[in-house]
C-alpha cells in the first residue's frame, strides 16, 4: 500500500512507467511502417516486430518494477520499520510480486492503445496464448528480481546496477527480434534453457503459421518453476544472512 500511494501521488514515477515502454514502440513501430512498404516477408515481420516489443517490455517492468518497489525500501531506509512488524518475508515477497504487476499494466497499457491506434496492430490478435506468453514472461520477470534483490541483500548497494541491466542480458539469447536458427548452434542451446525464448518462438507460430505450439509453452512453464525455486530460495537464505547480520537496519546506509 505504501507503494501504491507513492505511484498514486507522484506523477514522476507515473510518467517513468510508461515512458520507456512508450519510446520502444513507437522505435520499432515506425520501423515496421518502413517495412511494410517492401518485400512481402518483411511485411509480414512488421506485426511480430510490435507484438516481440510489447511482450519484451512485460518481462523488463516486471522485473524493474520489483527491483525499484525494493530499492524504495533500501533508499528510505524503511526495511528495518518493515520488519519490526509482524511481516513475514513470504509476505513482503508477494508484496514485490503485486506491486510488479501493476508497474506492468500501467506501463505496458499506453503503448498497446497507441499500437492500435498507430499502427494498426493489436497484441490482443494472439488469441488466449496471449494470457500464457504474459504470465510466462511475469513469471521469469520474478525470477529475475528476486535474484538480483538477494544480491543486494547480500552486497549491499553497491550490487544496485544489477537491477537495472539484469534482464537485458536475456535479450540477445531470447530471441525477441529473431528466430533462434539466427544464433550461432553453440548459444541455441543456451537460448533453449531460458523460457523467454520459448515464448517468443510460440509467439511467431501464431502469428506466422496460426497454430499454437503447446510444446513449447509447456517446456516454459516448466523452466520458469524451476527457476523461481532457485531463485525464492536464494532470496529468502540472503534475508536470512542480512537478518543475522543486522543489515536490514543498515540497508539504505
Amino acid at each position: 500500500m505504501r507503494n501504491w500511494f507513492l505511484i498514486r501521488q507522484s506523477w514522476p514515477r507515473m510518467l517513468e512507467l510508461c515512458y520507456w515502454p512508450t519510446v520502444q514502440l513507437l522505435i520499432w513501430g515506425f520501423m515496421s511502417q518502413f517495412l511494410r512498404g517492401q518485400t512481402s516477408l518483411l511485411a509480414g515481420a512488421a506485426g511480430v516486430l510490435i507484438s516481440a516489443v510489447l511482450l519484451w517490455e512485460v518481462l523488463v517492468r516486471t522485473q524493474i518494477g520489483m527491483s525499484i518497489t525494493f530499492l524504495e525500501e533500501l533508499w528510505s531506509r524503511n526495511l528495518g520499520n518493515l520488519f519490526v512488524s509482524p511481516l513475514r518475508p513470504w509476505e513482503w515477497v508477494v508484496s514485490l510480486v503485486v506491486m510488479g504487476f501493476i508497474r506492468v499494466i500501467l506501463g505496458v497499457a499506453p503503448p498497446v492503445v497507441l499500437a492500435v491506434l498507430f499502427f494498426d496492430i493489436s497484441i490482443f490478435d494472439l488469441g488466449l496464448p496471449l494470457a500464457a506468453f504474459f504470465a510466462n514472461l511475469m513469471m521469469l520477470g520474478v525470477t529475475v528480481g528476486l535474484l538480483t534483490s538477494g544480491m543486494i541483500l547480500r552486497h549491499g548497494l553497491g550490487a544496485e546496477s544489477l537491477c537495472w541491466m539484469a534482464v537485458f542480458v536475456l535479450a540477445p539469447f531470447s530471441a525477441v527480434y529473431y528466430p533462434v536458427s539466427a544464433l550461432p548452434p553453440a548459444v541455441q542451446y543456451v537460448a533453449m534453457a531460458l523460457p523467454s525464448t520459448h515464448v517468443f518462438e510460440g509467439m511467431r507460430a501464431v502469428l506466422y503459421q496460426g497454430t499454437i505450439e503447446w510444446r513449447m509453452l509447456g517446456l516454459a512453464v516448466i523452466l520458469n518453476l524451476f527457476y523461481l525455486g532457485l531463485a525464492s530460495l536464494y532470496f529468502l537464505r540472503a534475508f536470512r544472512n542480512a537478518r543475522q547480520r543486522g543489515a536490514l537496519l543498515q540497508a539504505g546506509e
